[in-house]
């Protein structure tokens, strides 16, 4: 597998000399293996008792915030020390300017509905308002248009607190709830994570509750006046202006007057079956709640769901209340350098699997070692086979078999950790091709493809884009549709598949083993005709400078790479070998002046920053991920990636001893995880530690051939 950069097999290079006079590859091989042991080593030490890793995730301010906001509108107390380490956490991530942005290092600044939270947080944490911080956080809000200009999520916790009149939120009835499957506008055509998190506003928005704050409970409450340009005027309007939508989103002025019609119809009184539909909504939620008290596990429909069913009579010392409460107390996160904060999502089977990935990689361990062996077992037994997941409402035939990201998700299992998994067990074992877990996800996933040829993160169908007009939507994300990243990482899973049945039944065939035709052929026919179509999904979404989008890490580095990685098991294809060098070179034209690559938030808004910014260890690792399967591993772009790698492992630990460096890993300070593009992105740990493994590892293997060619 590879096509090299004249196409043709690489030369025999005089003991295999990096070109243009870098190092001898077999000297950066050497370092190369070397890093990778120490980067194992740091595994070794960061693993958990049961076999699993899980690196502690963080996004913008906004999910401690709203948590903030939790405790206090219900009563829970916080501890001196709590309170002081929320509010190092608060002002540790303040820009100079007094804002607080969607990311570290964001390069369009401040979010003004993020500042408006994080103010009001600490003021309820006990911060004054005189406080240099609050002072400065104070004049970029009023700089910024006051919290008139706030968004649609942040008036919702407002209006919970009186703060402004519920007026000023859209509509939400809980009348949703009755809309069947089939039409146009139903719960299951918004994506898993808005659905979840809709359910509660429906029943949030119905009741208009007022919670009190530390000046006490008031309908008009002046606790947050001085961010108010205008405080005698809080009845901001949230619906855009109808000549404006007239001419260039009709959709949107439609749900507008829809909106209106709704709030005309409640003041009214004609909303007769309003009781029976909040009771039906609240049992949805419970009906979602797991075991453990998780709601889809992550925090937005968590905390949510807990004000909704105590609105509908649900107690404290009720179990869904209380498990509720417990499940969110486990994604609270403190270290000594930010402080202790709430984690918008815990990431122990992606992060297990990947992890899985990089140590076999780099040929750290054995297949058989304990370290491997105990984590693979710790994923399997995390296969989901209930049947009541919400992916069954447009494919209720299909049998379960998929992954989810969290420790407690059975809802909402989804494509992208599936296939993940596929590929650290059939790293772990190729044997295992024709297993029955790694059976049960492939038909799982084949059954979640789309219509167009891709594979969407939860949801199949899920692609009403218009919804997206609706008013209370500001951040454009109430859709799942396919994406080129989970497609590549399915196409690479899928082609491993196929590559290891090939090798099976080639040796079932020189065994003359009957066997050799009844190995589930038909799943492997199925797999092969998804792929298809998955390879022209891609072709259709190629960027004109050769990339492709990356909707769940950032960006466009993330998607080629993944992409990439898929391809290179259908690179004979003519189709294939059209996309490839176009991608190949993108990849090289972007890599950095010190040897890395980087890419900032920016691209998301500005496709002409694509592969843009200062190196990160996760992104130079997805260039390399993506390239080494078409390029001889001697050639300067790749050297300079690998040695970028090597020199940057600069988190160590040594031993008390001798002073010797035994483990190592890399810092990474900014955000290359993506929530929802151009709004809300994430922090995972552990991103800067296992995807340079797998490079490194990846590199050290294509110099390893190259030698054994150099002999034959």
């Amino acid at each position: 597998m590879g096509i090299f950069e004249d196409g043709k097999q690489a030369e025999k290079l005089i003991d295999l000399r990096v070109d243009l006079g870098q190092k001898p590859a077999r000297t950066l091989r050497r370092e190369a293996k070397h890093a990778a042991h120490l980067a194992t080593q740091y595994a070794r030490q960061t693993v958990k008792d049961d076999g699993h890793w899980m690196g502690p995730m963080s996004s913008d301010v906004s999910i401690t915030a709203e948590w903030i906001f939790l405790v206090q509108s219900i009563g829970l107390k916080l501890t001196d020390s709590d309170r002081e380490a929320y509010r190092f956490h608060f002002l540790s991530s303040q820009q100079p300017d007094g804002s607080w942005a969607i990311a570290p290092q964001y390069p369009y600044g401040g979010n003004l509905s993020n500042t408006i939270e994080a103010y009001l947080a600490l003021k309820i944490l006990g911060l004054s308002p005189s406080h240099p911080a609050m002072c400065k956080a104070r004049s970029y809000v009023l700089a910024s248009g006051g919290v008139e200009k706030m968004r649609i999520f942040t008036r919702f916790h407002l209006a919970m607190f009186g703060l402004l009149p519920w007026s000023s939120v859209p509509q939400m009835p809980p009348e949703l709830i009755l809309l069947p499957s089939w039409f146009p506008i139903n719960l299951y055509k918004f994506s898993s994570w808005s659905r979840i998190t809709i359910v509660p506003f429906l029943i949030i928005r119905t009741h208009e509750p007022t919670y009190p704050l530390p000046n006490g409970l008031a309908r008009n409450n002046n606790y947050l006046d001085e961010l108010w340009v205008d405080p005698s005027n809080k009845a901001v309007p949230y619906a855009k202006d109808t000549l404006h939508l007239l001419r260039t989103n009709w959709i949107a002025l439609l749900f507008q007057i829809a909106d209106l019609f709704v709030w005309f119809f409640c003041i009214l009184g004609l909303m007769p079956l309003r009781r029976w539909c909040l009771h039906l909504c609240a049992n949805w939620l419970l009906d979602r709640q797991e075991a453990s008290g998780d709601w889809a596990g992550i925090f937005p429909p968590m905390h949510l769901s807990l004000y909704a069913l105590l609105l509908e009579g649900y107690h404290f010392d009720s179990e869904p209340i209380r498990l509720g409460l417990e499940a969110l107390d486990r994604f609270r996160y403190q270290d000594e350098k930010r402080g202790l904060w709430m984690q918008p999502c815990v990431s122990p089977v992606w992060d297990t699997f990947l992890m899985v990935r990089g140590l076999l990689d780099a040929d750290a361990v054995d297949r058989d070692d304990s370290l491997v062996a105990n984590a693979v077992a710790w994923t399997r037994a995390r296969q989901i086979f209930i049947e009541n997941g919400d992916w069954r409402v447009y494919r209720p035939k299909l049998s379960p078999g998929g992954f989810s990201f969290e420790y407690v998700n059975t809802i909402y299992p989804d494509v992208d950790d599936t296939a993940a998994g596929v590929l650290a067990f059939l790293k772990q074992d190729p044997g295992l091709v024709c297993a029955s877990h790694v059976m049960r996800a492939a038909v799982w996933i084949l059954g979640m493809q789309n219509a167009d040829g891709g594979w969407a993160a939860f949801d199949v169908k899920n692609d009403a884009l218009f919804l997206n007009s609706i008013p209370f939507s500001d951040m454009d994300a109430l859709c799942d549709t396919s994406c080129p990243d989970i497609v590549g990482r399915v196409l690479e899973a899928f082609g491993l598949m196929l590559q290891l049945r090939a090798k099976q039944l080639n040796l079932l065939k020189l065994k003359q083993d009957a066997a050799a035709t009844d190995m589930d052929g038909p799943l492997f026919d199925a797999i092969e005709a998804a792929c298809r179509r998955g390879v022209a999904y891609l072709e259709e979404t190629q960027e004109s400078f050769g990339g492709w989008f990356g909707r769940w890490g950032t960006n466009y580095v993330y998607g080629t790479s993944n992409v990439l990685a898929g391809l290179a098991y259908f690179e004979a294809r003519p189709r294939v070998r059209v996309m490839i060098p176009p991608a190949v070179a993108w990849l090289e034209s972007v890599q950095n002046a010190d040897g890395g690559w980087g890419e900032g938030l920016d691209s998301y808004v500005d496709i002409s920053r694509a592969g843009k910014g200062e190196s990160t260890p996760s992104q130079t690792a997805w260039a390399l991920i993506g390239l080494l399967p078409y390029v001889n591993p001697t050639r300067k772009s790749i050297a300079r990636g690998v040695e970028w790698l090597v020199t940057r492992q600069d988190e160590k630990t040594e031993d008390a001893q001798t002073g010797e460096t035994v483990a190592a890993t890399w810092t990474q300070d900014v955000h290359t995880g993506t929530g929802f593009p151009g709004h809300f992105y994430l922090g995972y740990d552990l991103y800067r530690h296992y995807f340079p493994l797998m490079a490194l590892g990846r590199y050290v293997r294509a110099v390893d051939a190259l030698e054994q060619d150099k002999w034959r």
